[in-house]
């Protein structure tokens, strides 16, 4: 095939991909599958390969995404369910003080955005940020603006967030890489986006709490949340067990450490299934049953949390299902040869696939997805180690936050809690999340210059 057609294939697929989701209003998963096949009918494949790679493609991205995005969406909800994401505001903004509130904020954001999904955390949060503008008459983007900020990065770049999860299971990618690269490069972007653009726009959008306080429903009694020590070491339990054993296997792979029952041991509760088996089943006993929960209530949450993560799974699985299309099909190694004499690396390309998916048609995790679909198996010929692939995952991650408009539910979310107009909503959201597509980015080039 030549470089035009190969050119024409990925481009018609992501403009059909586009046409169903936008204007035929055809879920992801389903535009996602008919994509697959019209690639896989495009480029001469048999008709039963087609619906072979089809359930390979599903089947193996599922073994790995649906367990680790299913006990990520429970453990997210205990902490959720339980205060925690309130109690590690009041207690940052009690430490750091009111005058430095939106470090504080943007702190709250990075911790509580990695097991929370954005819009659930920014609902919990958004009173804080209310009662802080009252207290210092500052605009509410003072403070909204760092949260969202710190919210936004942690859900786009670090585990156990469904986007990253999906991204680099897809890309083939440890876990442990790519939240160290998403920690190493995700604070000083939410820095930039966050308390140095919030102090910025505020000066040029004052606004003031659309509600009452006396409005805002608190679900929870400040005195009975649970410590802030407690929700802290929580979080940090799968992470830093995830990161073991991504240490422990390079250690073991170097030879620095002989292989032998203890480093089984630790490789057995890093891997992700065991870290969030583990992390879940703690949040579970000690922020739920043992502060008084009932039981059934705990069980109807867990049921809860995998509605919204049953749907990022299928969609996660068609993404999958793309990938295998590509490989089968051979056009993967086809492109991986065509841009081998390009100009743009794949860190570049895999971003600028992820951002046009994500203006056109709103969802950030149907951008990532696609992106990682149509990206894999470039990669796989570019020979890249673990680091190189997960600064790729970071690089998708910060395409898919790019130029957040009205086709995006979050642009809608943050106007209304807000009380925004559209165009102050374009002014201080849009333009945060576009600081964080283009920070990452940056970031992201410049620390593939060093691994």
């Amino acid at each position: 095939m030549s470089t035009l057609f190969l050119t024409f294939i990925v481009l018609s697929a992501v403009a059909i991909l586009l046409f169903l989701v936008l204007k035929l209003k055809v879920s992801a998963f389903i535009a996602l599958l008919l994509v697959s096949i019209y690639v896989g009918i495009l480029t001469g494949m048999p008709l039963n390969s087609i619906t072979k790679s089809i359930q390979e493609g599903m089947a193996g991205t599922l073994g790995f995404v649906a367990t680790v995005v299913g006990l990520g969406a429970i453990f997210g909800q205990m902490l959720e369910s339980s205060g925690g994401a309130e109690s590690l505001a009041h207690y940052l903004v009690k430490k750091f003080g009111k005058e430095r509130a939106p470090w504080a904020m943007v702190l709250t954001g990075f911790l509580v955005g990695i097991p929370i999904f954005l819009d659930v955390a920014f609902i919990i949060l958004v009173p804080i940020v209310y009662a802080l503008s009252r207290d210092t008459k500052k605009s509410l983007l003072y403070y909204a603006i760092p949260l969202l900020a710190g919210l936004a990065v942690t859900h786009s770049f670090i585990p156990p967030t469904p986007g990253p999860i999906a991204v680099a299971d897809i890309i083939g990618v440890p876990l442990g890489w790519v939240i160290f690269m998403g920690f190493i490069l995700g604070a000083p972007t939410a820095i930039i986006a966050g308390p140095v653009f919030g102090k910025f726009i505020s000066k040029k959008i004052h606004l003031e709490s659309p509600y009452s306080l006396d409005d805002v429903p608190q679900e929870f009694d400040p005195k009975n949340f649970p410590s802030f020590r407690s929700i802290a070491i929580i979080i940090s339990i799968p992470l830093l067990l995830i990161l073991l054993n991504t240490l422990t296997s390079v250690l073991v792979a170097k030879g620095t450490v002989p292989k032998s029952v203890f480093t089984d041991v630790l490789e057995f509760i890093g891997h992700p299934f065991s870290a969030l088996i583990i992390a879940t089943l703690i949040a579970t006993y000690f922020l739920c049953l043992r502060r008084g929960m009932d039981k059934q209530k705990v069980l109807d949450l867990s049921t809860k949390a995998l509605g919204p993560a049953g749907i990022i799974i299928l969609i996660t699985g068609a993404g999958g299902v793309l990938k295998q299309v590509l490989i089968d099909s051979g056009i993967g190694q086809m492109m991986a040869e065509s841009m081998a004499n390009s100009a743009l690396p794949p860190i570049l390309l895999a971003w600028i696939i992820s951002a046009v998916v994500r203006v056109t048609q709103g969802s950030a995790t149907v951008a990532m997805i696609t992106a990682a679909s149509i990206i894999a198996p470039i990669i796989g010929e570019f020979g890249l180690n673990d680091p190189q692939r997960a600064l790729v995952v970071i690089s998708i991650a910060s395409g898919a936050t790019l130029l957040s408009h009205v086709n995006d539910s979050g642009f809608w979310l943050v106007g209304k809690y807000l009380g925004m107009n559209e165009k102050q909503t374009l002014q201080s959201w849009t333009v945060m999340e576009t600081i964080i597509a283009f920070c990452g980015l940056g970031l992201t080039l410049l620390a593939s210059l060093f691994f």
